[in-house]
Parts: C-alpha cells; structure tokens; sequence
C-alpha cells in the first residue's frame, strides 16, 4: 500500500514539471514572439516566463483545484430565484439597487444640485 503512494506522489510531481516546462515555453514563445515586435522590448528567458506565468497565475487566476467547487453558491441563488414569486424578485432587485453603490443617484438622495 506504502509503495502505491509514493508512485502517485511520483507520477504527481513528474506531471507538475512536465506542465510547468510547457506553459513556461508557451509564454516565452508568446511573449518573444509579440512584445518584441509590437512594443520594443526585450526578449525574456525561460527562467523569466516560468516566474512571470506564477506571477500571473497568483494575481489574476490562482492556483485553484476543482473548478466548480467555489461556484456552489451560483447554482444555490438560481434554485433560490426559481422559487421566488414576480413580487418577491421585484422586491430583491429594489433592495439590489438601493444597496449597491452603482445604481444610486447620489445628487438626487442627499439633496445637491449640480451646478452647470
């Protein structure tokens, strides 16, 4: 059972090099093949597009595992809209509007004209 372990762990960590040597080469491919042309800039390592693609990946996507898992609650507010009746949505598009910033007329609710 042991040794069946340390063979996935194996196979695990043999795949992560493997994938990050290709996205590494796919963005070092992509950016010596754009940025130099169209901006003037240098072209980068590989070293430099496997440290920009982490980058990347921690601000903007993350490292996430199971894609659908974190969207549960998508799927529990459409059950939820279904049950509503046309007054009940009504009623919540109203508080939507009045709680959330965008959809306030600020002049309109604290009484300031706007001078022109």
């Amino acid at each position: 059972m042991r040794r069946h372990w340390i063979v996935r762990g194996l196979k695990f960590v043999l795949f992560a090099a493997v994938a990050c040597a290709v996205f590494g080469l796919i963005v070092m491919s992509l950016w010596n093949w754009l940025m130099p042309p169209l901006f003037g800039w240098r072209l980068i390592t590989f070293w430099q597009a496997l440290g920009l693609f982490i980058l990347t990946k921690v601000l903007f996507g993350g490292f996430r595992g199971r894609p659908g898992y974190r969207m549960h609650w998508r799927r529990r507010m459409a059950e939820r809209w279904e049950q509503m009746t046309p007054e009940e949505r009504e009623k919540f598009r109203g508080g939507m509007r009045r709680g959330c910033g965008p959809f306030r007329e600020p002049a309109a609710e604290s009484g300031v004209t706007s001078k022109t």
